[in-house]
């Protein structure tokens, strides 16, 4: 009985010192950006610009005024608002710059940079694409660097 107790005794000690050692098990981790952070994508024709986390590129317009939108109707069917309210923002922006407005013609929020409204465009169809570059000279893609007039 002395020598299965003692036996019993020394198997727990092996198996607790066992439990307590080192793991050999390598773990990675990949630093990915939060699934909802907006983006800053480059293309040849338009450069950097920043775009929301499915890679779609924002836009403003040059005749909006700091807090408010000067796009409705036909025109917010073509560049509709953008209004996710919670997200990061890549390097070389500052999470401060970023604020809502509420629209005038509809009562939504829509998010604004530096004041401005943000936008997409309809015919922006994958990610990547910018199509709304340039459109009669007042759509242009935002960058870090945007100056508003």
């Amino acid at each position: 009985m002395k020598k299965a107790v003692f036996t019993l005794a020394i198997l727990l000690i092996v198996f607790a010192l066992a439990a307590c050692g080192k793991s050999t098990e390598v773990k990675t981790e990949t630093v990915q950006p939060p699934a909802d952070s907006l983006q800053l994508l480059k293309n040849e024709k338009a450069g950097e610009y920043l775009a929301d986390p499915q890679g779609r590129a924002l836009y403003y317009f040059k005749k909006d005024e700091a807090g408010k939108s000067n796009c409705s109707g036909d025109c917010l069917a073509n560049w509709p608002a953008f209004t996710l309210e919670d997200f990061a923002v890549p390097e070389g922006f500052d999470k401060k710059d970023f604020d809502t407005i509420t629209r005038e013609d509809n009562g939504k929020k829509q998010v604004t940079y530096k004041g401005f409204p943000l936008y997409y465009f309809a015919k922006d169809q994958q990610e990547g694409d910018v199509n709304g570059q340039g459109v009669k000279d007042v759509w242009f893609v935002l960058n870090s660097e945007t100056a508003f007039e």
